[in-house]
């Protein structure tokens, strides 16, 4: 049976058991064609933007290089030396800016690194939490958790639709590789159900998100995705990152990258 790794997994709902346990299910993957010419990224949600990283690329990879990339998924604060890459005017927040404008902050961010040692398939689901840095009860916020020792809570969904997701590919992503898949325009349905994951998925198609080392790829950040386990896995390393434009209410303040 595949196993869903913690690091990764967002929210609870991409089946039954904790995100730690194993948990059976099977991917089904609708094939819908990546279109050649970009998409409006509103209705489909996601984009590919090749090669941005490589100016940057070694500035990257010394930013990251006492990460124990031996782990199957790192959060990331505190990093200095990332914090030029992520601001507006770096090759990573660029990017975020193109959708979101000048006020787009970094407000969470994970390293993954899939390999032959740490290879993990992942169901369906929308990502639901955001990383704040302290406590305060307020409309709409909740159920909260800790994960690696930092607080996260389930903001109101129409905050997650004003959100973007970066992932940053510091290696290939072939098919073999356990590429991105995704619902393409699944992130347009708000708060999806549990029971309600598979019919959207059919409805919209599945897209695989194929990259080479340098490329990002920016998502809507509550867009149903999933990835496989890799079938011919070499290190995968992918920086996502969390982009927010607007202030918490009531108190509540990004915990940042």
């Amino acid at each position: 049976m595949p196993t869903v790794n913690p690091s990764e997994a967002d929210s609870g709902v991409i089946g039954p058991g904790s995100f730690a346990s194993i948990v059976p299910f099977r991917i089904r993957v609708y094939p819908v064609p990546m279109l050649t010419a970009y998409p409006d990224f509103d209705w489909y949600g996601a984009r590919r933007f090749e090669g941005v990283l490589r100016p940057c690329m070694a500035r990257l990879e010394a930013a990251i290089s006492k990460l124990d990339t031996g782990e199957a998924g790192v959060r990331i604060h505190g990093l200095k030396p990332l914090a030029p890459l992520l601001d507006t005017g770096g090759c990573i927040g660029a990017v975020a800016a193109s959708v979101l404008g000048q006020d787009a902050r970094p407000v969470r961010a994970v390293l993954f690194n899939k390999s032959a040692e740490t290879n993990w398939s992942l169901a369906w689901h929308q990502d639901r939490t955001i990383c704040v840095k302290e406590r305060r009860d307020a409309p709409g916020f909740g159920p909260w958790s800790v994960k690696r020792g930092l607080l996260h809570v389930a903001p109101p969904f129409d905050l997650l639709s004003r959100m973007v997701t970066l992932r940053a590919h510091l290696d290939d992503v072939p098919a073999g590789n356990a590429p991105l898949l995704i619902a393409p325009g699944s992130h347009t349905f708000g708060r999806i159900a549990i029971d309600d994951i598979e019919t959207v998925v059919s409805q919209c198609g599945t897209a695989t998100c194929l990259a080479e080392e340098g490329d990002v790829w920016l998502y809507a950040t509550p867009i149903l995705h999933a990835s496989e386990r890799a079938t011919a896995p070499t290190t995968r390393r992918v920086l996502q990152v969390d982009y927010a434009a607007e202030q918490l209410p009531a108190g509540l303040e990004w915990l940042g990258v």
